[in-house]
């Protein structure tokens, strides 16, 4: 097994799924994972292709796509976007797609990146 890595936000955006001969990576509250074999949804041009590269907790967790919902700050969210979050990180990413490591954030012990 290889040992986790620690990402930055600098880190986890070179696999972004522009270059096809890296693995596509991205975090959901914080853990960061290999989405390679989904890059139907992640890859270029694909339809989640925006999550991909980033930590997208905010934007997991309201079902947004949108630019200023593309980082890891949950402070504001509601009890169901929150219980949804929980839902789909477990469900979809903890079930489908291996971990490779964790954001610089999560393993400072801080709540989200900075943005």
């Amino acid at each position: 097994d290889k040992p986790f890595r620690i990402f930055t936000k600098e880190d986890i955006a070179r696999y972004n799924g522009e270059d096809e001969s890296q693995p596509i990576y991205m975090a959901v509250k914080g853990v960061v994972f290999d989405v390679t074999s989904g890059k139907d949804f992640y890859g270029k041009g694909a339809g989640y292709n925006a999550l991909a590269g980033k930590d997208a907790t905010r934007a997991v967790a309201k079902w947004s796509l949108e630019p200023e919902d593309l980082n890891s700050d949950i402070s504001d969210l509601s009890e169901e976007q929150l219980k949804s979050l929980e839902e789909v990180y477990k469900g979809v990413y903890l079930a489908k797609y291996p971990v490779v490591g964790y954001m610089s954030y999560r393993v400072l012990g801080k709540p989200h990146d900075e943005l």
